[in-house]
């Protein structure tokens, strides 16, 4: 699937508002890219480790009975890696600095998320008409 430019506008938007942003990606739920902003680092393989994250994550909160997946949060020594579930069809990973206002971040990602839903849900409806 070939990404709406609205996508990638929407993770520049992302960008733009949270502050120590390094990296934002959207990936289908099977781990293939559907859009990025990542330098550095090979966006295949993180899509491929976020569709394993999510899984992990759906099946953890399956087992404590916590409903369906979210999102997921790693701290690392120099940053973050935050994982949303965008719709059924894809998830949207953040990467960020130490420095970053994790708060500022799960918000900015909680409010972008369901619009790239649409816009990724409404690119699979035009691809499945064609």
């Amino acid at each position: 699937m070939t990404p709406a430019p609205e996508v990638l506008a929407e993770l520049q938007g992302l960008r733009t508002r949270v502050p120590h942003l390094t990296g934002a990606l959207v990936a289908s739920t099977d781990g293939l890219v559907i859009a990025h902003l990542v330098t550095g680092m090979e966006p295949d393989g993180v899509a491929a480790l976020t569709a394993a994250a999510l899984g992990v994550g759906a099946r953890l909160t399956d087992a404590v009975g916590h409903g369906g997946f979210r999102e997921l949060l790693v701290a690392g020594e120099r940053g973050y890696v935050a994982t949303y579930a965008a719709g059924a069809s894809c998830v949207l990973t953040l990467m960020a600095s130490a420095d970053a206002n994790v708060g500022r971040l799960n918000l900015e990602a909680r409010r972008t998320g369901p619009r790239i839903a649409a816009l990724v849900d409404a690119a699979l409806e035009r691809r499945r008409q064609e």
